[in-house]
């Protein structure tokens, strides 16, 4: 029997200096969200789990994300 892995970027991979972890979760799963979406409006079946497309979107700069800072958290 023969075990094969995924290839899965490393976070450290995607993220950039002081970049948060918790936005990259966010971001990642509003565009697995987008995926299954739009796979619904097309009537298409999702072979892969959209996390991991979505994950795989941001690691190859794909898709990317901006944190929000308010004045506030100065």
């Amino acid at each position: 029997m023969k075990c094969f892995m995924m290839h899965r970027p490393a976070v450290s991979d995607i993220l950039k200096d002081n970049e948060s972890y918790y936005a990259l979760v966010i971001g990642v799963a509003k565009r697995a969200r987008q995926i299954v979406d739009q796979a619904q409006e097309e009537n298409r079946i999702i072979v892969e789990k959209p996390v991991q497309l979505a994950v795989e979107e941001f690691a190859s700069g794909k898709y990317h994300f901006e944190e929000y800072h308010s004045d506030e958290d100065a």
